[in-house]
């Protein structure tokens, strides 16, 4: 039977899922999408493939997956049949044919990502699903130092968690920038890859470096020391958001020298 492939541009609040990946006894973006193509298939399983599988908790504006659907159908069919099934959390913003060839995560030459941090005295009820409140003095220009440190090709095991079973933790952190808006500041990564956790660990440890308790050179330290247990802590899921999936390089390195 032949088959065609499409890929889909998803956007999600991922609050009330266990992660985008499916799991046992969990509610999860693949498996709300998988459901909705199910019923679009006549009751035929489809299974999609993302490029970045987020945590619990975290959300996506750019998550790319691809399917192999086993009848004809046009993307604006897709795309209007996915978002009327699909839950008010997630919403797909594109849908288009692709080669056979195409592969939504090997294909993949970068990704960006924004961590979101509160810095109101108080919490607002309006961000705490997209933020992470953290309301003390910090000093945004010795953030900005610390960073740079990250720029660059290492092995990042410092940055990892340590109940990961991936074993080369090389990657490329091609920007790692911070800036102010309003009562927030936001983190930018853009990388050809990041580790489980690596960018929440990142950000607990820049702020700390923004606090005083570490010193912006000491990033260079702690990715020297290829340990865990040097780096800060992990800061929580609700800051972070997987921006855009790359697959030209061009398009990367325009984003970075914009």
């Amino acid at each position: 039977m032949k088959r065609f492939k499409y890929k889909l541009l998803i956007a999600y609040d991922g609050t009330p899922y266990a992660g985008y990946q499916t799991q046992t006894n969990a509610d999860t973006i693949q498996d709300q999408i998988e459901k909705a193509l199910q019923k679009l298939a006549k009751g035929k399983f489809v299974r999609i493939h993302a490029a970045s599988r987020t945590d619990a908790g975290v959300h996506a504006k750019g998550q790319v997956a691809h399917f192999e659907f086993p009848f004809n159908i046009t993307p604006e069919g897709l795309f209007k049949g996915l978002n009327t099934l699909l839950p008010d959390a997630i919403v797909i913003q594109d849908v288009e044919r692709v080669k056979a060839e195409f592969h939504s995560r090997y294909d993949v030459v970068g990704k960006k990502y924004e961590y979101r941090v509160l810095n109101s005295s108080l919490k607002s009820p309006f961000k705490r699903y997209f933020t992470t409140h953290h309301p003390y003095s910090k000093n945004i220009n010795k953030a900005q130092e610390a960073l740079k440190y990250l720029e660059g090709t290492y092995d990042f095991s410092s940055f990892s968690a340590s109940n990961t079973d991936v074993v080369d933790k090389v990657r490329t952190i091609y920007e790692a920038s911070v800036k102010e808006e309003d009562d927030e500041w936001v983190f930018t990564f853009i990388g050809d890859g990041f580790l489980y956790n690596m960018i929440r660990i990142i950000v607990g440890t820049i702020i700390e470096v923004a606090e005083g308790k570490r010193t912006p050179e000491s990033i260079k330290e702690i990715i020297e020391a290829k340990n865990r247990n040097k780096a800060g802590k992990t800061f929580p899921p609700t800051g972070l958001c997987l921006v855009e999936i790359y697959y030209n390089k061009e398009s990367m390195d325009k984003e970075i020298h914009k």
